[in-house]
């Protein structure tokens, strides 16, 4: 993967930052609700951008066949495994990042 597909990967990414949905209101059972989708979502698209450049060097065919369509298969395939991967428990970042944005919250 070059810089520059790297670089556009993680300027999506911060575009589709579920982190841009939360508030700086008090922690509570909503709040804590939002928190936890955002963490688990921000894991996701972690995910989805690891797993777009692990299947960027592979040839066409596979799962996705090897038509027209299949860079659009092969993204939703990969979006679909994210966000599986995350619902599952992730990898850990989920919850890193539920331990900051809680802490955030209590500075403010």
């Amino acid at each position: 993967m070059s810089d520059l597909q790297l670089s556009n990967a993680l300027a999506g990414a911060a575009q589709r930052s579920p982190l841009n949905s939360l508030n700086a209101s008090s922690l509570t059972a909503n709040g804590a609700k939002s928190i936890d989708q955002a963490a688990q979502e921000f894991e996701a698209v972690f995910l989805n951008t690891m797993l777009e450049s692990m299947f960027t060097g592979l040839e066409e065919g596979g799962a996705w066949g090897n038509g027209t369509g299949s860079e659009a298969w092969r993204g939703m395939l990969v979006e679909e495994y994210s966000r599986t991967i995350a619902q599952s428990g992730g990898i850990g970042i989920a919850d890193a990042v539920k331990r900051e944005l809680i802490a955030l919250q209590e500075t403010n």
